[in-house]
């Protein structure tokens, strides 16, 4: 399959990249004093880690080829199953369905989302029904793909909820899998873009803006460049660069707002590839892991001195900024409808 085959161009080396933190899964979850610390830096500081040792290869091959073989269907048939303007992420989304920057520029990628709730309770519909080339692997992709991401994403948790002074389970909880939510596995297919090499920071086309994540962890597995940052402090936006083997994680928007902003929830997007790389498909396969809907979102002062302590410490304005007055479904429904085309106003939108 383009973008999945050994024959894929090599990332460049002259392009800025940011260095980030690998982290062994194997020994974090063993308890590895060491390894969680050195998850806790890439958690409070840039909110982006490489994993190793994650063992989900080949749920991740898999859903891969499930999402070219949805790709591939007629465009009126993945129309039949589209997510709409309504703030509903799950079902497939066309290119040009959203707004990519200030001024209305429309997006190029496609994707198929399917809800972690659907996946796990099929042949039971919970929030909507998916393309046959989704149902088809539901079984046999999507599940172990579900399970395996959430078994992962749990451990991280479990980990945060710890060094957050949190007792045990709260996150875990919040996030708990008989909840429903607008967890979900995505696999998005990018165009090729020729991009020439001395082209400027603003003639770079935007595949999907400078955003941070809305929910709590994001388990994203790619094999082409494209994915960047924008660290603290910096003015200068700097590639990912994908390692074979190792998955991307990071921190999302709901697990700064309940950390009291320990956790840090970073400015990222995705433009074309860089080099050569830019004349191939791009394929990304993620799993984002929110909240339980009806979970109110606000730091967890209540129940940990240390989120307490950190929100103790910020002014009145940053400090309202921190309660948004919203259940998880209502916050992440709320930024899924201001990125819809149909629902934009104007730049404020």
């Amino acid at each position: 399959m383009p973008g999945l085959d050994s024959q894929l161009p090599p990332f460049p080396d002259d392009v800025p990249t940011q260095p980030l933190l690998v982290i062994d899964y194997e020994l974090i979850s063993s308890g590895d004093s060491m390894e969680i610390e050195k998850l806790w830096k890439a958690a409070t500081n840039i909110g982006f880690w490489y994993l190793k040792n994650h063992g989900a290869e080949r749920e991740a091959k898999e859903m891969l080829e499930m999402g070219a073989e949805t790709m591939r269907l007629p465009l009126d048939e993945k129309m039949q199953f589209e997510q709409g303007d309504n703030g509903q992420s799950f079902g497939y989304k066309a290119a040009g369905s959203n707004a990519i920057d200030d001024k209305g520029n429309l997006d190029t990628a496609e994707s198929i989302n399917i809800s972690k709730d659907d996946a796990l309770a099929y042949p039971k519909v919970v929030h909507r029904t998916y393309p046959s080339t989704v149902n088809n692997r539901m079984d046999s992709t999507l599940k172990p793909f579900v399970h395996k991401s959430v078994e992962v994403n749990n451990m991280i948790l479990s980990i945060f909820e710890e060094k957050l002074g949190l007792p045990a389970g709260t996150l875990l909880t919040l996030h708990s899998l008989d909840k429903p939510s607008s967890s979900e596995a995505r696999c998005i297919k990018s165009p090729p873009r020729r991009v020439h090499p001395a082209a400027s920071e603003e003639k770079i086309k935007v595949s999907l803006r400078a955003h941070t994540d809305f929910g709590s962890l994001t388990f994203l597995h790619i094999r082409l460049g494209g994915l960047q940052v924008l660290p603290p402090g910096n003015t200068e936006w700097r590639y990912i660069r994908p390692l074979p083997g190792l998955v991307i994680c990071n921190v999302g928007d709901t697990l700064t707002l309940l950390s009291g902003g320990i956790l840090r929830s970073n400015l990222h997007r995705v433009v074309p590839a860089p080099g050569a790389q830019a004349a191939y498909t791009r394929w990304s396969l993620v799993f984002f892991t929110r909240p339980g809907n009806n979970v109110y979102l606000r730091p967890l002062t209540d129940e940990s001195q240390v989120v307490r302590t950190a929100v103790a410490r910020m002014n009145e304005e940053v400090r309202k900024t921190y309660h948004p007055d919203a259940t998880a479904r209502e916050w992440f429904a709320r930024r899924i409808m201001n990125q819809r085309v149909k629902n934009r106003t104007g730049p404020e939108t």
